[in-house]
């Protein structure tokens, strides 16, 4: 017959699978401040950056001081489900001159909306700092680069960056925050058409029936609806290496529960930092297959990661830093279903590192074929997710020296 011990043994054995928690710890406000102590001295040391971080992304490009000579190897680097998006790789490079965006019909040539909208594959650069407040949403054509690095280009209060129905997109070094809607007007996608836009959301980027999008090194805050919103049948995306703040609804992946065609949506969401002010939706997703990989999630207010639909969730090598409310500890957050549904939805932890009483709520029978269709790369160790993650957001880079 069992001891009392080995039966209490035996029931937390099984109970085991069902949480993934941290370690009961002493004084919660502690824990806190060392992760933030952490990663602020990290922040001051980045300009003593150094090769080989473990960031493969920035590994592969970050290292060359003449990063300026050779902008198009960026787009080698990527990572992920959209590791095959080339953007304007194989396009001549075009230079923004001018932060207008006074006829979004009939665009100057030299604004950023005159450069998106050309069908030939353009690699898109900044000729200085810059704010762009556009008065409509931009609509982006396909085999297009937006590479901000050697200026410090925000695209703030107005409609923001829109990639409807095009491939081979890479948004690299912008800050996009304070994003409105826009609207109820005539908006040029290309030189050959324009349209009536109806009323958007107001997201930072939206996705919208997208292949082959990666957004890279972007920092983003305080948008109207979504800092990055991917729907419609999107797939083949990668977002990388982001700064995220204050913000409540900060990643959308899927359109709605009915909308079935986004069972195919494949999306990376990788070496990314949550940071301050932020509520929820990091992300949430529906019906597809996401890899969630060696994200920093400092903060959040609701839940980090949720999902609806019977999402394929992969969650490997994060660092989850739990909030002091003791009611906010769990990561994830089954929406709009009863336990007996949800239960068979396939979302799984692994590797990832639980602090302040944080923990995961594991679901499903753990199908290795679903989790290989929401596999994208090899995650590091969750202990090298600060020295991952501590360039996320748009870098400082200047002509002859490493961004930093």
């Amino acid at each position: 017959m069992a001891t009392p011990s080995l039966s209490l043994f035996f029931l937390l054995s099984l109970l085991a699978p069902i949480l993934i928690s941290s370690s009961p710890v002493q004084d919660p406000d502690l824990v806190v401040q060392d992760v933030h102590r952490s990663i602020n001295a990290s922040r001051r040391n980045l300009g003593y950056f150094s090769c080989g971080t473990g960031n493969p992304i920035d590994d592969c490009w970050r290292c060359d001081p003449n990063w300026e000579k050779n902008r198009q190897r960026l787009a080698d680097c990527a990572i992920g489900f959209g590791k095959h998006a080339i953007g304007g790789r194989d396009g001549r490079i075009y230079v923004v001159t001018d932060s207008g965006d006074d006829n979004p019909v009939t665009p100057t040539p030299g604004t950023l909306r005159h450069a998106v909208i050309q069908d030939e594959p353009l690699w898109i650069i900044f000729a200085r700092d810059m704010v762009i407040q556009l008065k409509e949403e931009l609509i982006m054509n396909s085999f297009k680069t937006l590479d901000g690095r050697g200026a410090s280009v925000h695209i703030a209060g107005g409609p923001c960056i829109t990639i409807q129905y095009v491939s081979n997109i890479i948004i690299h070094g912008l800050h996009i925050h304070d994003c409105k809607q826009g609207g109820n007007a005539m908006v040029r996608d290309s030189p050959h058409h324009y349209g009536h836009r109806t009323l958007s959301d107001g997201d930072g980027v939206s996705i919208f029936g997208g292949r082959h999008v990666w957004v890279d090194h972007c920092s983003l805050s305080n948008c109207r609806d979504g800092l990055i919103d991917v729907i419609h049948g999107s797939t083949a995306i990668t977002l990388s290496n982001n700064y995220m703040t204050h913000h409540d609804k900060v990643m959308l992946l899927g359109h709605s529960d009915s909308y079935t065609q986004d069972k195919i949506m494949q999306v990376t969401i990788a070496f990314n930092h949550f940071g301050e002010g932020l509520v929820q939706r990091m992300p949430r997703c529906r019906h597809g297959y996401f890899h969630v990989v060696n994200n920093d999630y400092t903060h959040w207010e609701m839940y980090a990661i949720g999902g609806s639909a019977a999402p394929t969730i992969n969650s490997q090598g994060n660092r989850f830093l739990a909030p002091n409310d003791r009611f906010k500890k769990e990561v994830t957050k089954h929406e709009e279903a009863p336990e007996s549904e949800w239960r068979h939805w396939n979302w799984k932890s692994e590797g990832d590192l639980m602090l302040n009483g944080a923990f995961f709520r594991l679901s499903g029978a753990g199908a290795s074929s679903s989790y290989a269709r929401a596999s994208s790369l090899s995650a590091r160790p969750s202990s090298l997710v600060g020295s991952i993650t501590v360039g996320a957001g748009a870098l400082n880079c200047k002509k002859g020296r490493h961004c930093y």
